[in-house]
């Protein structure tokens, strides 16, 4: 069985990514992209799926062995699992470089004391655990088929063939290093060339150094922010700037439930709030790259702009069902594409905007399409507004007229007018200046509760809805508004859970609750993140630090955060390493430092 969720750590080459559990077992592994078809599929099924354990050999019958430490190499993504044996001590360095040809996973085991009897295992399934590759001997190295796929196992130790698994046994000593690698190529072409894992692994580890060389952030939270930046950065598929909302598919927000998606591509609303928080602490050069990714994939047809697309820009996500893979803890279905891509969420079009505003005032360099593109978004949204929405939770049952939805429009409209002041952009300015007070009227007079003071999940309605928290960081009412402070005050009461995290939205148990769907989710971290956020922005900067500290404490032991934090069970649930979780970690970091709300 696959381990918890926070045992993982992620390695990647800002193409794709690998998730290693502390026993030593890459468990989860697309090529040669994030959204391909995964070889080790043994996250979502069993070991007949698909993995590759490389540690320490033990019984048969016995369960693999834990690292007794493990930790990335400085600021990097270079991680190191550490074994004590009763005959010894031995290392693993698990790392993908940058890639600059074939993508690859590199393991190297090295002798720290005694004589550590070693295993590696690999067994290769592609499609997802589905196909059983041929494998055989080329020019003395192992290559696996399958159609158009083929993966290069290479090593210097013997390797053997057993139950459809590629074995090696051998002893390390110390100062021993043993390399192990495989690497992906279309099966057509001719093989890639040998690997040099230590010059790769030298490479890999300058890159990482000079790159986090460029944060601007030196607070009292410096360690997590740069974890999650690098986290970010690992999301990031280098060719196009496009950036996953996760590396994954299917980690359950509901351990056993159906809420299990696939978030291996680019939402405009991750991305862009992913591209806020870059920006703030100094890496405009991804920035600008997103920009571009996002003026190539809406190109031609703003007025239909979709929520997410492919790494590359693609429209079509199609969602399907994999029935042959039972799930992580038996949670199914297992889905590839994601059936929201066509949902109508108007709040992206102020995630959009907004982002493209901030690059604009941090200068990044003018670039005249996205100034077009930023009137021709408001142009649609003028006629489209108030037009009921599936919201920022892509809820599945009917839409409403979500008061976030409303408060982005009024974001976007607001920001574009602050661009034609600027004197960036032409447009009609006194129209969309009424047309922004009529959208802050209508969700004051319809979004709003007078009775119990707070703001509501959607006109009409008495739910709550973390997403309201964001209106006063969007500058929506100020944060001494009466009725921001009440807002903030009831999703304290109506969404907190026991031990102060912050839900979603109510859900409904076994019954389909507001967004369609039965059973129950975790405690959304981005929720109780903008909490700590909100906290501070109203004066109770103390209660946010515990908050914001309490969430920290989440984090696995390599500072990584899934969606989601189940109370009941004490564990991470949801897609992981999540985007969504790590952008408002570094920007409640940010808020706390300003204020100098910090302990120690």
């Amino acid at each position: 069985m696959a381990g918890r969720i926070e045992d993982y750590a992620l390695i990647g080459d800002m193409q794709t990514a690998a998730l290693v559990c502390r026993d030593g077992t890459v468990d989860w592994l697309c090529l040669p992209r994030f959204d391909s078809h995964a070889i080790f599929a043994g996250l979502l099924g069993t070991e007949e799926h698909g993995f590759w354990r490389l540690g320490p050999a033990h019984a048969a019958d016995a369960e693999p062995p834990t690292a007794a430490r493990r930790g990335y190499r400085g600021d990097s993504l270079i991680l190191e699992s550490e074994w004590d044996t009763p005959r010894g001590t031995v290392r693993v360095t698990d790392f993908m470089p940058p890639r600059d040809g074939a993508p690859q996973l590199i393991r190297i085991v090295e002798g720290v004391t005694g004589r550590v009897p070693m295993r590696s295992a690999l067994r290769m399934r592609f499609s997802y655990g589905r196909v059983v590759p041929w494998v055989h001997k080329h020019e003395g190295r192992t290559v696996a088929v399958a159609g158009p796929d083929s993966v290069w196992f290479d090593t210097e130790a013997e390797t053997y063939g057993k139950a459809l698994t590629t074995y090696a046994d051998f002893t390390v000593a110390p100062g021993d290093r043993i390399a192990f690698t495989i690497s992906w190529e279309p099966s057509h072409k001719q093989p890639p060339p040998l690997p040099e894992p230590e010059q790769s692994l030298e490479a890999t580890e300058t890159f990482w150094r000079e790159w986090v060389e460029h944060c601007t952030y030196h607070g009292p939270y410096r360690e997590a922010v740069v974890r999650s930046l690098i986290t970010l950065k690992a999301l990031t598929y280098a060719p196009t700037g496009g950036i996953v909302a996760a590396p994954t598919t299917s980690l359950p927000e509901d351990i056993g439930g159906v809420r299990n998606w696939d978030y291996r591509y680019t939402w405009l609303r991750d991305a862009a709030i992913t591209l806020s928080s870059l920006l703030r602490t100094g890496y405009r050069e991804e920035a600008r790259a997103w920009r571009e990714w996002l003026l190539r994939a809406v190109a031609g047809d703003p007025e239909n702009l979709q929520i997410m697309y492919g790494i590359a820009g693609e429209r079509e996500l199609g969602e399907a069902e994999l029935d042959w893979l039972p799930g992580y803890e038996d949670s199914a279905p297992v889905r590839v594409g994601n059936g929201a891509a066509h949902q109508l969420q108007l709040d992206v079009y102020g995630e959009v905007t907004e982002a493209l505003h901030l690059g604009h005032m941090t200068g990044l360099a003018r670039n005249d399409y996205a100034s077009l593109l930023q009137l021709k978004l408001i142009r649609y949204l003028e006629d489209h507004w108030q037009e009921p929405d599936e919201g920022i939770w892509e809820v599945r049952g009917p839409r409403r007229h979500f008061v976030h939805s409303k408060v982005m429009a009024w974001v976007a409209v607001d920001r574009t007018i602050k661009l034609i002041e600027s004197g960036d952009a032409d447009g009609p300015l006194e129209r969309w200046k009424e047309l922004r007070d009529d959208i802050h009227r209508d969700v004051c007079e319809k979004g709003y509760d007078e009775e119990r003071n707070t703001f509501t999940q959607s006109y009409g309605s008495r739910e709550l809805d973390a997403s309201l928290l964001l209106i006063p960081q969007m500058g929506f009412l100020p944060p001494d508004d009466k009725r921001v402070i009440g807002t903030i005050e009831a999703i304290q009461r109506e969404l907190s859970t026991s031990d102060g995290f912050i839900l979603r939205y109510p859900t409904e148990g076994d019954s389909a609750g507001v967004d369609g769907l039965p059973g129950d989710e975790g405690a959304f971290l981005a929720c109780s993140f903008w909490m700590a956020d909100d906290l501070a922005m109203i004066g109770r900067v103390d209660e946010a630090r515990r908050l914001f500290e309490k969430l920290l404490s989440l984090r696995n032991d390599l500072g990584l955060l899934a969606e989601e934090w189940d109370p009941r069970l004490k564990r991470q649930v949801g897609n992981f390493p999540q985007a969504f979780s790590h952008v408002p970690l570094i920007d409640t970091a940010l808020r706390l430092t300003a204020s100098g709300a910090y302990g120690g």
